[in-house]
Parts: C-alpha cells; structure tokens; sequence
C-alpha cells in the first residue's frame, strides 16, 4: 500500500511563481529540487514527452545517436562504451543500444530509473543489448577515469547544480579521442518562430502538462523558464572548451527549438 507521507511529498509544490521569477540555476537548492520535481512527474513523463513535442522528442534522440556514430567516424556504435548522463527514463540510451552501444545510464532520480529498468527489461530488439542504469549524480560520477568512448547529455545540463563541475566529470571519464554530446533546448533564431515557440512553452504547454500529469511540483512552469535562463548551444560549447574539450560542433534541430553540441576530448 502506497506511503501517504510519500503520496504528499510527491504532489507538494517543488518550485513556486515567486521562486522561478529569479533565475533557478541560481537557486542553492537547485539539485534537490529537481531531484523533487522529476520524481513527482516520472510516471507520466514520458507520455508528456511525446504529446508535447508532438513525437519529435524521440526523433531528436535518433539523430544524436546516428550523429555521434558519425562524429566516431562509423556507420554505428558497435562494441562503443556510452555513458548517457542524467538518462531519465532511458530513451537516449535505449537509442544508442539501438545502433550498437554498449550503454550505461546515470541518473539521480530513482522513479526515472525504475522506468527506465522496465524499459531495458521488457522491450523487444532487434540488435544490441539492453542498457544498464545506475543511481548517480553527473558532478560525481561513480567511473573511472578514461573509461568510456562516448558521453551523452539529453536535456540534462540545464538541470545539473554545477555545469562546470559536471563537465569537468565528462571529461575524466571520457577517454582520450572520445566524444562529448550534450542535447539541449535552445531558442529558434527567426523572430516568427521564437514567438510562436515562446508562446506554445510559456503560455500553453505548462498549463495542458499539468493538466494532463495532475502534477503539483511546478515542473512545467520550470521548464521554460530554466531554458530561457540557460547557456545558449554557443555558451555551452565555450563552457566545454574551457573544461578541455576541442572540435566542438553544433547541429540544430527543427528549426532551432534544440540544439547538439558535440565536442572531443583531446586525444593527445
């Protein structure tokens, strides 16, 4: 029988109006809540994915994982050792398996990853095999140095205490040679379609996700606003050079709404 202590503790608010007029990245509290927040919407995250970004959310992660192969030089991932950073619920890394890779997911949200299991678990493939998942944070990872060929990052930088310190953590464990692929919400470049998108994130979609996830934790009222107050792809390319990356490259999708940043770790 479910904890109600747990139940109330899931719906209770996680970020308020007034808390989210400031700049959340800024908030000392940032990391707990939104550990907070992604634990009281994990059950109908993914259905809010979908409906929201009318299915190009999936199609997003396709291109990173075909792009990423590219950047390797190769038509897939085969035998290529991923560690895909804040992984939720499993849909890039389940992407990656699919062209290949040999996949660890990371996460910190322990209702993502239960998800994420049952995904790997139950799903069937045609190739590959399936992702494992483990409960860590992107400032601390729990790998060795130099020990994968790939990193990814799927809306997931935005969301961590310490961009500098999480990219710091990719590039220790990434090997040297290996690529960096941080897939991230960006605002469209044309003035028309920054309207209309602003629109849709800001005035429509945190009120119909809401709506159809009963959620209570302001998640998707922070959603646009963390975006909107995040590095830009060019500032998250700056932020990975700083960190000692190189070659960074960006690739945008559907009309600038997000963006690919890809870099490499110096292989010398």
């Amino acid at each position: 029988m479910p904890d109600p202590a747990s139940h109330s503790h899931q719906n209770a608010p996680v970020w308020d109006r007034a808390g989210l007029q400031a700049n959340p990245h800024h908030d000392p509290k940032k990391a707990s809540r939104v550990r907070d927040m992604f634990a009281a919407i994990a059950s109908s995250y993914d259905f809010n994915n979908r409906l929201h970004s009318f299915g190009l959310d999936q199609s997003w992660r396709r291109r990173t994982a075909r792009i990423v192969a590219g950047r390797l030089g190769r038509a897939d991932c085969e035998q290529v050792q991923v560690l895909d950073v804040a992984c939720g619920t499993g849909d890039l890394s389940e992407a990656l398996a699919d062209v290949g890779a040999s996949v660890i997911g990371v996460d910190f949200t322990e209702p993502m990853l239960e998800i994420a299991r049952t995904k790997a678990a139950t799903r069937r493939r045609r190739r590959g095999v399936a992702p494992t998942y483990l409960h860590g944070d992107a400032m601390q990872l729990p790998m060795k140095d130099e020990s994968f060929d790939v990193l990814t990052i799927a809306f997931g930088l935005r969301n961590v205490g310490d961009t500098a310190a999480a990219l710091s953590e990719f590039h220790r464990v990434l090997k040297p040679g290996g690529v960096l692929a941080i897939l991230e919400f960006s605002m469209p470049t044309c003035p028309i379609t920054r309207w209309i998108h602003r629109a849709y994130t800001e005035r429509i979609m945190p009120i119909t996700a809401t709506l159809v996830s009963g959620d209570r934790s302001g998640a998707y009222r922070y959603l646009p606003r963390s975006v909107d107050t995040f590095l830009t792809p060019e500032g998250i390319a700056a932020h990975a050079t700083a960190a000692g990356f190189c070659t960074t490259k960006i690739d945008r999708f559907t009309m600038g709404v997000c963006a690919l940043i890809t870099a490499r770790r110096d292989s010398v």
